[in-house]
């Protein structure tokens, strides 16, 4: 058994996560608005073909982008551990090398744009008429895609430091941005779906511009770190593996998701665009509770770092906690609103009709996911992300299973099967975490 003491103590108290997760409740709650709304202007138009195309454009560039989206796990997690062990310098360091990997991935991912279309508009199995549309918005917002990871790695930087205020600046300063562009390109200059895309991508360029305005105010100077030490073999092969397990969780998270929207879309277009809008109230209740998985990242890695394992468990212990709390909140919230959310998002009476029959499980997915989210958290800060992947990997096998034998209950079985993916991950990480803490702090080989 390691008997170091602590490097430092880590404060953590119901006041300090609470004071981490509110400000990043509130800005996860505004990240859907990137997707949602694109989905709503449109919405207002009144096609349902141009609410669906927005909706796959939206699920394809969750999957592409939050494929990478290791970048702001890794980053906080990283930060965290070096912010807990009081090395500034770290610091610095990690966001170097996270936004070299953000501008080499973004580049990557313009140039084989076509060759990602080829894949995904037909495995979305969409109508002509939405598969036109989304051509439309794909090619246009692909061009954002450095920036777009330029912000997951500012962020988690921001997030790693503990400053969730930041954070949450930053995603309302993007979403107003979005808000008022789409808007201007889509009702006022009758751009249409094209509008939707471009002011999309133009709030992520400024979001990116002023998150390293507000770094720079915290004293980080991310571009004066030498090469040598950005580009350090050991240190780079570690943050490529913390980046490699998370992108590997990711994937297979948004696997489920583009499985879970291609299958609406082959039953019509009234059931993607109804599922549409349930789905981004499901973004909202997840980026809800995504507050206290952010506060658990901060604290369970600034523990790590420190060496300090009270801390550390008693922070696990507050976040489930927390979670779970508001995660049933969150359901009831969902359950008595969530009729007016679907009539403000789309004016077709039969998508509204068709979302209202689904309203329940849809309702219900903060309650069901709310121990995943706190164990993501807890799992990215301790960086055990080998673990996470795993568990990510079984979760996904439990919902493609469901999948294969439940086609006869059609959209019942769709969300009954979200519904279990969200569960069963949550069971597997509670049941795996005592012993990698004790692996952590106990001075055996980390997972």
């Amino acid at each position: 058994m390691d008997i170091r003491p602590p490097l430092r103590r880590i404060e953590v108290s119901h006041r300090r996560l609470l004071l981490l997760a509110i400000p990043m409740t509130l800005a996860h709650v505004t990240t859907p608005l990137l997707g949602l709304v694109d989905a709503t202007v449109i919405g207002r138009l009144g096609e349902a073909h141009l609410l669906g195309a927005v909706a796959l454009g939206a699920v394809i560039f969750d999957f592409v982008f939050w494929s990478f989206g290791a970048l702001r796990m890794s980053t906080a997690g990283l930060t965290a551990q070096a912010t807990g062990a009081g090395d500034d310098r770290e610091v610095d360091i990690a966001l170097a090398r996270a936004l070299v990997i953000a501008g080499l991935i973004g580049l990557a991912l313009i140039a084989l744009q076509w060759p990602l279309a080829a894949v995904a508009f037909p495995l979305a199995g969409a109508s002509e008429s939405v598969t036109q549309a989304l051509g439309v918005y794909f090619g246009l917002r692909i061009w954002a895609a450095p920036f777009t990871l330029a912000n997951y790695a500012i962020l988690g930087s921001t997030l790693g430091r503990g400053r969730t205020d930041v954070g949450l600046l930053l995603q309302v300063a993007i979403n107003v941005v979005n808000i008022a562009l789409t808007s201007l390109f889509v009702l006022g200059l009758g751009y249409g779906i094209a509008g939707a895309a471009v002011g999309t991508a133009l709030a992520e360029m400024v979001g990116t511009a002023l998150g390293l305005l507000a770094l720079r105010r915290l004293g980080s100077r991310p571009f004066r770190v030498g090469r040598a030490r950005v580009f350090d073999r050991a240190a780079m092969l570690r943050t490529l593996a913390v980046n490699r397990d998370v992108m590997i969780r990711t994937m297979a998270l948004m696997l489920a998701f583009a499985v879970f929207t291609a299958k609406g879309a082959r039953a019509g277009d009234v059931t993607l665009a109804a599922n549409a809008v349930l789905y981004n109230m499901f973004l909202v209740g997840s980026y809800f509770l995504d507050g206290f998985a952010t506060a658990a990242e901060t604290l369970c890695g600034q523990s790590v770092g420190a060496r300090d394992e009270t801390a550390f468990r008693r922070a696990v212990r507050l976040s489930v906690g927390w979670s779970i709390g508001f995660g049933l909140a969150a359901s009831m919230i969902l359950l008595v609103g969530g009729a007016h959310f679907i009539d403000f998002v789309s004016t077709n009476l039969e998508v509204r009709a068709f979302a209202r029959q689904y309203l329940p499980f849809a309702a219900l997915t903060p309650l069901f996911g709310a121990a995943a989210f706190a164990f993501d958290g807890i799992y990215a800060g301790a960086t055990w992300t080998a673990a996470m992947r795993n568990l990510m990997l079984a979760a996904l096998a439990a919902f493609a299973a469901f999948v294969s034998v439940a086609g006869s209950l059609g959209n019942t079985g769709l969300w009954i099967a979200l519904l279990i993916f969200l569960s069963t991950r949550g069971l597997g990480q509670a049941l795996l975490a005592p012993r990698l803490t004790r692996r952590t702090f106990g001075g055996l080989e980390r997972v």
